[in-house]
Order: structure tokens, then sequence, then C-alpha cells
């Protein structure tokens, strides 16, 4: 599942095999995930519209994915089972 580290912002203290991803439609939550969920189809459908919307300028500067917080949650605590 994903999960929010509030104290750390250094890229340095996402564990190895992570993602920090920032999710929300207004504001933005920093969210870390496995790089595993990203070959999930819910995530590739997340990730689509991410492009859709930023192309590749993030406007956070890390990945940003436009969704609802308790969707993003939702598919994350699906795929942790």
């Amino acid at each position: 599942m994903g999960f929010r580290l509030p104290g750390l912002h250094r890229r340095s203290a996402i564990p190895k095999g992570y993602l920090a991803v920032y999710v929300g439609e207004n504001d933005k939550k920093r969210f870390v995930i496995p790089i595993s969920y990203l070959h999930q189809p819910s995530i590739q459908d997340l990730l689509s519209e991410a492009e859709q919307e930023f192309g590749f300028d993030y406007p956070m500067g890390g990945l940003t994915i436009p969704c609802r917080e308790d969707v993003f949650i939702d598919i994350t605590s699906r795929l942790h089972r």
C-alpha cells in the first residue's frame, strides 16, 4: 500500500525499491509506493492520465498523479493485499 512519510523530504530518505509520488487534485500529498506497483494496470491507468495532463513536466518536481487522494489510497490498498 502507498504510505505517507510526512517528515521525509530528501530523496535519500526513500527506501530502495520505492518511489515517491504526489497525489491529489488541488493539495498534493506525497506518498511512497513500491516500484513493483508501476506494473499494475490500475497504476498504469493513473500514469497515463498523468502523462496526458502534465506530459513530462511535473509541477511538484516529481511524479504527480492527478486523482483524488482517497481513490489513490483505495487502489494501493487493494494492491497491497
